[in-house]
């Protein structure tokens, strides 16, 4: 997962990294940090254009790219259990791109492989790094049957 900001709030950190360590080694979730470099007064395009030079910068030429966006597709946890099956037998790195509280820059959605939209709900930027380990954490969870999914 590549995101923008530095240094979350201990909670955001402690839910991301709850998630991460249950996920077995070859189903490993990372995070990458980027600077928001965001600042009272400046434009939010510019912002959003800095930001994706940095989240694009760490991404291998290889990769799925997955960007987190509102207008993306919706993905329910059973379909996002189907993505990382077929990811996995891809054989490529999958890249989640989370932008800041402005979002993403167009630059960014045009990189992206696939647009994914978590809910029509917002969530503070933070929040999503969280809800999104938990998710693939699920997800895996229905596919190599385990009970933590009980829908």
């Amino acid at each position: 997962m590549l995101a923008v900001g530095e240094r979350p709030r201990s909670w955001v950190t402690d839910g991301f990294t709850e998630y991460a360590r249950r996920l077995p080694r070859d189903s490993q979730l990372s995070l990458v940090e980027v600077p928001s470099g965001s600042g009272k007064g400046r434009p939010a395009a510019r912002t959003r254009s800095e930001q994706a030079e940095r989240l694009l910068k760490q991404l291998g030429q290889s990769d799925w790219v997955v960007a987190l966006d509102a207008d993306g597709e919706g993905c329910s946890t059973q379909r996002l259990a189907g993505k990382l099956d077929h990811w996995r037998m891809q054989g490529r790195d999958v890249a989640f791109l989370v932008g800041g509280a402005d979002g993403l820059d167009p630059s960014c959605l045009t990189r992206a492989d696939e647009i994914m939209s978590l809910s029509k709900l917002t969530f503070p930027h933070e929040l999503v790094r969280i809800i999104l380990a938990e998710q693939i954490y699920r997800a895996w969870t229905i596919l190599s049957g385990h009970p933590y999914h009980r829908a």
